[in-house]
């Protein structure tokens, strides 16, 4: 029974719960939008990162990571975690307002991805339908404590409830505007190219196609979903009306992509996971059989 690792979080965590749902897709687009009202952080990312250029491997290895952190086992989490630190502490950027060389590992640049990322899984979810009480709100928080320390934050300084959550977002409010960089990766991340095969009809002269108008429904809903104040920010309206139909949307989506066959559903690290899981579960009760 010792030998089995379910990993940081395991088969009782509300992070396994939540990240069990694909519409988190849907969230991890959301986070990137939030993420580019940062001055600093969009720009640690324009002058690092070759996003444009593999904006798909840059979702994938992204979507891996994640991945790996909640269903991964320990040292695959924390191997994943020294690998980010590493690639991190050789970067640094240019502050566009203030022309300051800054290191793109600094803490609070490393909580502001922590938080919005974190957030908008458990705020996309919610609001597609995933059931959540208060209580496993603020344990979710808590728990991802844990991915807040594999890249190099300390895990008392990275609010760990909802409440926590909403004070930081009132007191960062101030550090963010629109700025040129954001308003172009806004753009990019609602019309980036599609992969070959997909985006084929317009290379030959054809139409956008079902692809591109379904990401770009994807998009918009990931938009709608900003809060109310990033919308503002983005220069779109804060309206109850614009939640509601994002709300939805997101429920819809949601209903589809659980309509799908497991297998397309769950990726083989999750499976494994659960295997893993299924291990320890029949080895505790063989352990319990034989006292």
């Amino acid at each position: 029974m010792d030998t089995v690792d379910v990993g940081l979080f395991g088969p009782g965590s509300v992070t396994w719960k939540l990240h069990q749902e694909p519409i988190l897709f849907v969230a991890g687009l959301r986070s990137l939008y939030l993420q580019a009202l940062h001055p600093r952080a969009m720009a640690g990312v324009a002058q690092n990162s070759n996003y444009r250029q593999d904006a798909w491997g840059r979702l994938i290895r992204t979507a891996d990571y994640v991945g790996t952190t909640v269903y991964g086992t320990t040292e695959e989490a924390e191997r994943a975690g020294r690998r980010l630190r590493r690639l991190h502490a050789r970067m640094t950027a240019v502050d566009p307002a203030t022309g300051e060389r800054f290191r793109i590992d600094e803490p609070d640049l490393l909580r502001w991805v922590h938080v919005t990322e974190v957030e908008s899984f458990l705020d996309t979810a919610r609001r597609a339908g995933v059931p959540l009480d208060a209580d496993e709100v603020d344990s979710y928080y808590t728990e991802q404590r844990r991915t807040a320390a594999l890249v190099g934050l300390a895990p008392e300084t990275v609010p760990g409830t909802a409440a926590e959550v909403a004070d930081y977002y009132q007191r960062i409010r101030p550090e963010l505007r629109m700025t040129r960089e954001a308003a172009e990766t806004a753009l990019f991340l609602t019309a980036p190219p599609l992969p070959w095969k997909l985006s084929l009809p317009a290379r030959i002269g054809l139409n956008l196609g079902p692809p591109r108008w379904a990401y770009l429904g994807i998009a918009g809903t990931a938009l709608a979903l900003l809060p109310p104040w990033a919308r503002r920010l983005y220069g779109g309206l804060g309206l109850p009306t614009t939640a509601l139909s994002a709300d939805v949307t997101v429920r819809a989506l949601r209903l589809a992509l659980t309509a799908l066959p497991r297998e397309w559903r769950e990726s083989p690290m999750q499976r494994a996971a659960k295997e893993r899981a299924a291990q320890l579960t029949a080895a505790s009760g063989t352990a319990a059989g034989d006292r």
